[in-house]
């Protein structure tokens, strides 16, 4: 029997940890997070999306090939949110295609707001980098991401949420 989808989340994954990011492309993309293996990351990414942080950022380093990088507000690589930086934690989960991971400075415990959405499998990124989810909806809108350090007309995120709270919207509107 085909699993059917709850406010466009596949049944079985818990809407409170999957992450909708709507793009200027027109395209939607849906992240299932993981707070199993890297709690403290998904918890930034909750947070910052429900404060409206990522909004209107751009994806300011896009690499053919390599990845999609986003979620600095000043749209330059340097910037992060006004909370502190998060102490590191590596996972066995491989950076596949599809695999979201958060950007850092040099020192592994300076990843902040900045997440980067691999193209194809980047191996030697395992053990290094926070993996905290995986694209399950919408990586055709992913590859449309216009290419460029920084792209010369960026995408934007248009709006970024929790998938829970939409449903939660929905479910109140119907009420009234």
């Amino acid at each position: 029997m085909a699993q059917t989808e709850t406010n466009g989340v596949p049944a079985g994954i818990d809407r409170e940890n999957v992450l909708v990011i709507e793009l200027s492309t027109g395209g939607v993309v849906k992240i299932a997070m993981r707070p199993d293996k890297a709690p403290n990351h998904v918890e930034r990414i909750k947070l910052l999306a429900r404060e409206g942080f990522y909004n209107g950022t751009i994806f300011h380093r896009v690499i053919e090939g390599f990845m999609a990088q986003g979620g600095d507000p000043t749209g330059t690589g340097m910037g992060g949110s006004q909370y502190p930086d998060l102490k590191a934690e590596f996972n066995d989960l491989p950076h596949l295609r599809g695999t979201a991971s958060m950007a850092r400075a040099g020192d592994p415990d300076s990843a902040n707001s900045q997440f980067f959405i691999c193209f194809q499998p980047s191996f030697f990124l395992d053990g290094q980098y926070t993996v905290w989810g995986r694209v399950i909806e919408g990586m055709e809108a992913v590859d449309e991401i216009a290419r460029g350090e920084p792209p010369a007309n960026p995408t934007k995120i248009v709006r970024a949420y929790v998938a829970a709270d939409a449903a939660k919207a929905e479910g109140e509107g119907a009420a009234e």
